[in-house]
Formats: structure tokens, sequence, C-alpha cells
């Protein structure tokens, strides 16, 4: 095809505007392909866009536009069905094209670099090993364990299971000869898929699994519905052998970083494929080559955290969304786009099958579910001979807790490491206290940039704010009075471990947060001691809540409990039932019976007693027809405009213009508008926040009023000196 005055290149600019930019064709050049990277002057500047589209008219002054400088790919780069979810996600989102495209294409290619054609290669041990004596960094060592585990893994490979870049560590160990690089071969066409044997299903686990296998092949939703310990992951597994069996692509979503290296771990140990990772802990050269192996149908599973929905597939087979319910599936800054609602859009649009698995499932999907739209599975028994742990509440009000300890509790815990199991006790606060406060006159530490208390911290001993983690030494008097009365107030995880290690002299203590396990290479060695099955407590916040498999615990403790049952966040309540329900899953895992213990002040609390005495399927049942009363999602929706300062009246000023001008220019019926109002964190890093509200019963009223007030304050004075931006579906209100 090639150029004509008539032809008018629509091109996504990396830029705020909310349109896509009128360019002309290189003169006596052929139109670049839909999809493709093209170099166009950009005020000053050359920038690389992205083609969208070729029009044949255009709404700006054709006098003025400017031709594309250069075409970057002779194939498209995107193909249409991506190219038109970037489309369809920005609109949705209300976020500009330009951007969206900015923050999941990797790096290279948003600087115009050449796609390049990756040799397969990977790593491997040396052999014969040489005569240099073996590496003393336990990060060296870790990697040749892998590498002779697994006989052989790329770099991407080697980084999703560390959690880190790897190549800084192949390449110090290349130094000493103890690794080298050589092709991967892919197996020959004989070779088996399996590297090991599926394990067996009860019976349970066969009849969702032949359900989920008759629906491959078109586009399906699907929840499954399992306990934890339930299986699930083992009917992942035998669902995708049936999709790489057709010469198909799976994607695997997995909400945070964490969860990462054990899924490919389990991946790797199950199939003879190709498998990318895709995480914060890669480099940029590794993620570029893991695209590229998506895009050419190399890889046959692609694993990864939030921004993997947006990853190329040649033949995709099947989307598998694992903890459905988490947050982590939420952007909460620039493009806040939801992944799990991304995928199942997607999968619609390839016409493949998506499952969504969880053992708290979010009231959303179990709405789509009771009400139709999805499909739902249910897994109600544990996998292997283990059984549900016993859940019973500890009522302090009866025997009030030493330094956050019942004696229910600590008798608990010396019963279960006398008899050589493993204790966890779950407490979602870290440091060692939450506030610094004078005993004499009552004034508390506080974060001046986030007017919020400092955390204390002992080791090292540090002030620090958990909020935008700014830090000052611990003060020996009070900036007030002078007095010398200073303590911490409250619970972390610091102060809690060190109690059980003054009252279980005998057993190590094992403290799992983000202070401890600061690394990926931190984080094994803490999981391997714990999994190694010696008699000992583990002490830790949400990480360790969710996915982690240890056999030995057969006794979990919750600290505190009562938080999310008054929170003001309409939310509060479901997501305290999905910590504490997973929380409790770590327990009894193997013969060992479990029991959980679950202080609380209001053992009598209605939402309280729904969970332990139904379980979770019924608490959310329950919670969704409080949500069907009070019109909340999912039966009623919610855009947030967001706006922050660093003087505190210029973010309302800007919020309180924008709602006279909603009810001014779109009072649609069922639009409700709330705020102007400061935001529950009022402050954060220096800068005043506040947000408006925007409710109605259906989404597309609030997608036409959202696009409109988007276009309108992008020509508000008053909004160029604040920081704003439009939350759709918003999951966080602070």
């Amino acid at each position: 095809m090639s150029a004509s005055v008539s032809s008018y290149l629509a091109i996504a600019v990396p830029c705020p505007l909310r349109r896509l930019l009128h360019y002309l064709p290189a003169p006596d050049q052929p139109l670049p392909p839909i999809g493709a990277r093209v170099s166009v002057p950009f005020g000053r500047q050359q920038v690389v866009g992205l083609l969208v589209r070729i029009d044949n008219t255009t709404d700006q002054d054709a006098s003025k536009l400017r031709a594309i400088a250069a075409v970057l790919d002779t194939a498209p780069l995107l193909d249409p069905p991506l190219l038109e979810c970037y489309l369809w996600a920005s609109q949705y989102y209300l976020h500009p094209i330009g951007l969206a495209l900015q923050t999941s294409l990797p790096p290279t290619l948003r600087a115009g670099k050449p796609l390049p054609d990756f040799t397969p290669l990977h790593w491997q041990v040396c052999t014969p090993p040489t005569a240099l004596p073996p590496p003393r960094s336990a990060r060296q060592k870790r990697v040749l364990e892998l590498l002779e585990r697994y006989q052989g893994l790329s770099s991407a490979e080697l980084s999703a299971l560390l959690e880190h870049p790897a190549q800084p560590l192949l390449k110090a160990l290349a130094a000493k000869h103890l690794v080298h690089q050589v092709p991967r071969t892919p197996p020959p066409d004989t070779a088996p898929l399996l590297k090991n044997a599926a394990l067996h299903f009860n019976d349970a686990q066969q009849k969702v699994f032949e359900a989920l296998r008759a629906s491959l092949g078109s586009f399906s939703c699907h929840l499954l519905e399992g306990i934890t310990g339930s299986g699930k992951t083992e009917i992942y597994l035998q669902l995708i052998a049936e999709v790489l069996a057709k010469g198909q692509q799976a994607l695997v979503l997995v909400p945070e970083i964490s969860l990462t290296p054990q899924t490919v771990a389990r991946f790797r140990e199950r199939f003879h494929c190709e498998i990318v990772a895709f995480h914060s802990g890669l480099s940029d050269k590794e993620r570029l080559a893991g695209w590229v192996k998506a895009r050419s149908g190399a890889a046959g599973i692609v694993i990864g955290t939030r921004s993997a929905v947006f990853t190329p597939l040649r033949q995709g087979g099947l989307f598998i969304i694992d903890e459905e319910h988490d947050d982590s599936y939420k952007q909460q800054e620039g493009f806040r786009y939801s992944a799990r609602d991304l995928a199942i859009w997607r999968a619609r649009q390839l016409r493949v099958p998506i499952l969504l698995g969880s053992a708290t499932p979010s009231l959303e999907s179990l709405n789509n579910a009771l009400s139709g739209r999805y499909r739902l599975h249910q897994l109600q028994q544990r996998a292997g001979q283990a059984e549900l742990p016993t859940l019973r509440p500890v009522d302090l009000r009866q025997q009030p807790p030493l330094e956050g300890f019942s004696q229910a509790l600590l008798q608990a815990l010396r019963r279960t490491l006398d008899k050589g199991e493993q204790a966890l006790i779950f407490l979602n606060r870290r440091g060692f206290a939450p506030m610094l406060r004078c005993q004499h006159c009552g004034w508390f530490a506080e974060c001046p940039r986030c007017e919020r208390a400092y955390t204390l911290h002992q080791q090292p001993s540090a002030l620090r704010c958990h909020h935008c983690d700014a830090q000052q030494r611990v003060l020996e008097r009070c900036a007030q009075c002078g007095a010398e009365q200073l303590s911490g107030e409250g619970l972390g995880t610091e102060r809690s471990a060190q109690l059980l290690q003054r009252e279980f002299p005998d057993f190590p203590v094992i403290r799992i947060d983000s202070d401890t396990a600061h690394n990926a290479g931190r984080l094994h060695e803490l999981v391997q001691t714990v999994q190694s099955g010696i008699p000992c407590v583990l002490v830790g916040t949400q990480m360790i809540a969710k996915g982690h498999h240890f056999p030995k615990v057969s006794l979990v403790g919750v600290l505190d409990a009562d938080s999310g049952l008054f929170s003001a966040d309409f939310r509060g309540q479901e997501n305290l039932g999905q910590l504490l329900t997973q929380v409790a899953g770590r327990a009894g895992r193997s013969d060992t019976p479990g029991t959980v213990l679950i202080q609380t002040w209001y053992p009598e609390h209605p939402a309280l007693l729904r969970l332990l005495r139904e379980g979770y399927g019924s608490f959310a049942r329950h919670l969704l027809q409080e949500r069907r009363q009070g019109a909340l999602p999912p039966f009623g929706h919610f855009v947030l405009l967001r706006a922050e300062a660093t003087q505190r009246e210029l973010p309302l000023a800007m919020l309180e213009a924008a709602r006279r001008w909603l009810a001014a220019e779109h009072a649609v019926p069922g639009l409700d508008c709330f705020g102007p109002m400061p935001s529950p964190y009022g402050k954060r890093a220096g800068r005043f926040r506040a947000q408006l509200i925007l409710q109605a019963a259906a989404r597309p009223t609030l997608q036409q009023v959202g696009k409109a007030l988007a276009t309108w304050l992008d020509t508000l004075p008053a909004a160029r000196k604040v920081r704003w931006a439009l939350d759709v579906d918003p999951l966080d209100f602070s």
C-alpha cells in the first residue's frame, strides 16, 4: 500500500493527551503496517509512537500536520487483538492510550530499538567441574543449586526463581568457569510433554477437571471456589497439559512476586517446554527476551504478575488467574487497570476459556458466578488425607493479653512445640510498635510529611514512616515536654517475635516480613528453614498468609482479628474474611490436624461468628446481600477522582470546581456525587490529598460522565496546579 495525500496516520504518542494524533506518511515511502512503531516529531523532540489506524480524513488542521520521521517495524509489533485490548483498556480506565502503551511494553521497545531475534540459550554447570573452590556467596551457591536441579535454565528463568536479576551472578560464576551458556535444544517431537507424572485426582477434583476440559476451545469464564489445600494448582497443571498438547499457550497470573518463584519451580518440574516469567525483578533484557518468546510462540507457558496480562501470545489456549480475589491485580498508580478484569476481556476476545481460582473469591466474581455469568465449580475437601483446621475464637475480655498474647494461645504454643510441631503467628503489622508515645504528656512521634505516627523499629533502631519510607533516629526525650518516658505502644512482628523468643528459648522463632525477607535469597532461606520441619514458631505478615505450603504447621494464632470488623472501608469485612481464611489455611495441610486460635475483643460479632461457624462461602454470600441493599459493588459502581498538591486548599478547590461542573453539565439520572472531601490518609509524602466520589448503578453512565470529566479537566487551569487522576472501579479509597 503506497502513501497518498488522503492517508492520515493516527498514532498513539507517549504523552498525556487523550486522543490519537494525526501525522502524514513519509514522502515516497510505503505506509507502515498498523501496530508498528514509528518515530515522529513531537514538539522539539523525536518520540516513538505506535500506529493505531489509517484515516481518510482528519479533524486537525491538515496544513500543520507533520510527516513521520521513520518507520521502525516492517511488521506489526502488536497484533490486532492485542492492540484492540490496549485501546479498550485505555478508554475504559480513562487513561491516555500513549501512556498505557508506555507502561507495559518492554523498555527496549519503548525506546525504539529493533525487535531482536533471540536464540534460545540456557546456563549449565560446567562439566567436568573445575578445580576452583565453590563460591562463598549464598546467592551464587543458590544459582548452582538451581542449575543442577533443573539441568539448565535461562537467565530469565533463574531471575524468576531468585526474584532478582540473575545476570550479575551468572557473570561472576562464568568468570570462575563454574557455569557456561549453551544453546537450548527443544525437546524432540517424540519427547514426552511431562517431566513428572500428574498426581491422581480425588472424585471432586476429577469432576471439576472434566467440566473445565470440556470448555477448552471456546470462551467461557469459570470460577473455581476451592478451599485451601483442595488441589486447585493440580487442576491448573493438568488443564495446561491439555492446552500444550494442542500446540497452544497458557497465560497464568499470580498476584505477587513472592508467589512467582514457587509457581515457576512447580511448572518447570512438571513440563518439558519453554516457560517465561514476568515480574519486577527482571532486567530489561530478560523482560524483552520473555516478551519475544511469548510473541513468537516459543514459550508454551507465560507466568507473571499484573502487567503480564498484556503479554503477546501467538496461539493462546487458556488463561488462569490464581488467587483472583487479591487486590494486587489492581494497579494503584498511573494506568489504574485491573489485570483480572482485563484478562477476562482478552480471553473473550481470543475465544479461550479463563479460570479464576481462589479459596476466598471476591464478591464481584462470586456474584457473577451465582448469577450465571460465570460457571461455578467448588472443591469443599482437601486433597489427600489432610483435613480442615478447627477455628476457635479466644475471648480477650476473659483473659487480657500479655504483650498481645493470651494465656490460651501461649499454652497452645507450648503444647505444639513440645509435640515437635510448628506454629504460625499472624500479625499484619511489621516493626516493633506502631507508635512511640510519651507517657507523661501523650505526645507521639509523627512523620511531618504524612502527619501519621512513625513506626518504631529496634533492629536496626529507627523511627520509620510506612507511608512515605522516611525515617529518623529514635528519640530519647519527648519533643514536647522533654520527659524521658517514651515507650512503644501497640504490637508489631518484631516485638511479638522477641516475646516468643523469651517465652520459648529452646525453639527458633522465625520472623518473615518485608524487613527480614528484604530479598529473595533471604526469603528462600527462611522458608526453607520452616519447610525443613524443625519445631519452631513462624511470625509474619500477609507475606506468609497465602500460597506457602508448611506441612508441619499445626497451630495458627491470629493476634489482631478486629481491625476489619469496624473498618470505614465497605470492603473491610470482605478483606478480613479473606485474610483470616487464607491464614487459617496454612494449618493442618498434611496428616497433622490443625487448630486456628483467633484472638478478639468481639467474639460475638455476627460477621466473625458466621465466618468461624459457616466458613467463607456463607460469610461472603451474606455480605453480598448487604452490598445489594446498599447499592455497593458489585451492585453499584464507582469512579474516584483523586487530587493532591503541596498546598492543602488546592485539591479541594479543584474538586469543588469539578463538582459544580458535573451538577451543571452532567446531572444525569442515577449519578450520585459525594464530596469533595479529604482522603482518609489526608497527607502523604508532603502532599495533601482529597477526593470526589462518583457512584452509579450502571457502568455506562459512569463511563460517559468520566470521559467528559477527564476532557474538561484537561482544559481547567486549576487542574494544572495539582496532580489528579481518575480511578475506575477503585479498590482503595485511602
